[in-house]
């Protein structure tokens, strides 16, 4: 008979063997001036080590894939440098950390690409404003994407990749949610393309399965995840055919051997987790707003293999004994999750011994 999972038992997730199946979500901060990773989110993330798994924050695999403010970038080599000194303070706590890799195409301002129009499958204007150095900013009209550039972000998703393991991180996550590059690929309201990037759901997943093939070649398969998050309407995200899309990218991500699939709920009118469980090989991490007992139940069930928590773990840095004690949280300051310093990101206390 086959134990039933425990929220707070071991597991493997690919090649990486886990103290527990608490993930950290991941979770944009804006405290990386100069796109640099530094002393203080080292000290962050080492402070939440004792989840099974970290994904970083956003993090771009590309100049041309920045957005927000001070935002971390996976790219040259003082980035590298600055994620090893935060992949050192987080083993030596005894922690797991995957960088996630995100380009955010559309969803950018000119004054984060060095004075370059944002890139995107095709030149559609999202809709919204984006939180500048000078304040707020509507978004403007992107660049559509030349064949050879889509060509070139594949490789610099695989480049990335290899940055992370180069960096001392023990993988990568794909980052295809929340409707950033990989997203408006996928959405045929924001790919409006007539080659082979665009037009049917096949092609339109095809950036997809080609940037993780890209991951995968670089650094092993079992050390590359993908999260999702099909009906997701965020940043201007339509798909009047969500399983449509979706069918096609559960199975070109199935087989390859990854290491997890990531589930944002943003509750699509067919059960997605149903059809990855029926074909996807790999570990499923479920993200919907879980505490303790609804985490235990999806694992109980096989809903799901591990569970992330967002939000809980910005002023909870112990999180992992807060619901082993089945403890009280503390509540976060949302005046500070984004931008600033110390204050609202390393100084929530743990609980006491």
């Amino acid at each position: 008979m086959t134990a039933t999972p425990d929220l707070f038992g071991p597991v493997q997730l690919g090649d990486i063997a886990l103290a527990n199946r608490i993930v950290m979500a991941p979770m944009t901060r804006s405290r990386a001036p100069g796109n640099l990773p530094n002393a203080l989110m080292a000290e962050y993330y080492a402070q939440r080590a004792s989840a099974g798994l970290i994904i970083t924050e956003g993090t771009a695999p590309a100049a041309n894939g920045r957005g927000y403010i001070d935002i971390p970038g996976i790219y040259s080599e003082a980035q590298v440098a600055g994620w090893r000194a935060v992949a050192d303070a987080v083993h030596a706590k005894g922690g797991r950390i995957f960088a996630q890799v995100m380009h955010v195409g559309r969803i950018s301002l000119p004054e984060f690409q060095d004075g370059a129009e944002p890139v995107a499958p095709s030149a559609v204007t999202p809709p919204g404003q984006m939180y500048t150095p000078s304040g707020m900013k509507p978004l403007g009209q992107p660049r559509a994407l030349e064949e050879a550039e889509i060509e070139a972000l594949v490789e610099a998703y695989g480049q990335a990749a290899r940055n992370a393991i180069a960096a001392g991180l023990d993988g990568v996550e794909i980052h295809a949610a929340n409707g950033y590059l990989p997203g408006q690929f996928l959405a045929p309201n924001s790919n409006q393309r007539i080659d082979r990037w665009g037009g049917s759901a096949e092609n339109r997943a095809r950036f997809l399965l080609a940037i993780t093939d890209a991951a995968a070649k670089a650094i092993g398969p079992a050390r590359v995840g993908v999260r999702l998050s099909p009906g997701n309407p965020f940043n201007d995200i339509a798909d009047p055919d969500v399983e449509g899309t979706y069918t096609p990218v559960i199975h070109g991500l199935s087989g390859k051997g990854l290491a997890y699939l990531h589930f944002l709920d943003a509750k699509p009118a067919f059960d997605v987790i149903g059809l990855a469980r029926q074909h996807f090989d790999g570990k499923i991490i479920l993200n919907a707003g879980y505490d303790r007992a609804r985490a235990q139940a999806d694992l109980a069930s096989g809903r799901g293999d591990l569970v992330a928590f967002g939000s809980k773990y910005i002023s909870n840095p112990d999180l992992v004994e807060r619901l082993r004690r089945d403890a009280p949280l503390a509540a976060p300051d949302q005046a500070t999750f984004y931008g600033g310093d110390a204050r609202g990101y390393t100084d929530y206390p743990a609980l006491a011994a």
